[in-house]
């Protein structure tokens, strides 16, 4: 049997040693590195209220008209309420479509941008048999490349509105 060398077992040894502690660190510095990546923000990207032209910010109201992230803004659902009246606008369920998409146009454009822009849409409904005449009214606004859509039926929405409609935009 070959006698193995003690000076190069104790060489292997403390080698073994020192690449364990240098895994161990890297380790531990590595989460830390990437939780710092992922918290630090640029500077441009800040959360900015969009307020209706004429709409001033409140500190009783309860939600923004819509949130600007970067490019991206965030439109609320918005009913088929006349703006100044706040009131559901009267007649058919074409005109109260055609007066929530008014709504969000208002705001997409108070943010600078356009309804061309308009990425995603979310339609809730209190009547689905209504779906045929909100689409009708929601293709004017959308005639090229419209957005992804989702309609919804609901039981009811606030404010007595037979239709609400939010959406995602592009700022840019």
């Amino acid at each position: 049997m070959k006698k193995q060398n003690p000076d190069r077992r104790k060489f292997l040894h403390g080698g073994f040693k020192a690449v364990g502690a240098a895994a161990g660190a890297l380790a531990l510095a590595a989460p830390a590195r990437a939780a710092k990546a992922q918290t630090a923000k640029p500077a441009k990207m800040a959360k900015k209220a969009i307020y209706r032209p004429g709409e001033k910010p409140s500190p009783d109201a309860i939600f923004s008209a819509a949130i600007q992230y970067g490019n991206l803004l965030f439109v609320s659902g918005s009913g088929a309420q006349d703006l100044a009246t706040h009131k559901v606008v009267e007649g058919p369920i074409q005109s109260q479509v055609r007066q929530c998409l008014e709504n969000i146009k208002s705001v997409v454009e108070a943010a600078g941008s356009s309804m061309d822009r308009v990425l995603k849409c979310t339609v809730f409904l209190t009547d689905i048999a209504n779906f045929g005449d909100m689409n009708a009214v929601y293709h004017g606004y959308f005639p090229a490349e419209p957005p992804a859509r989702s309609t919804i039926a609901v039981k009811d929405l606030p404010g007595g509105s037979p239709v609400e409609i939010e959406c995602i935009a592009y700022v840019g």
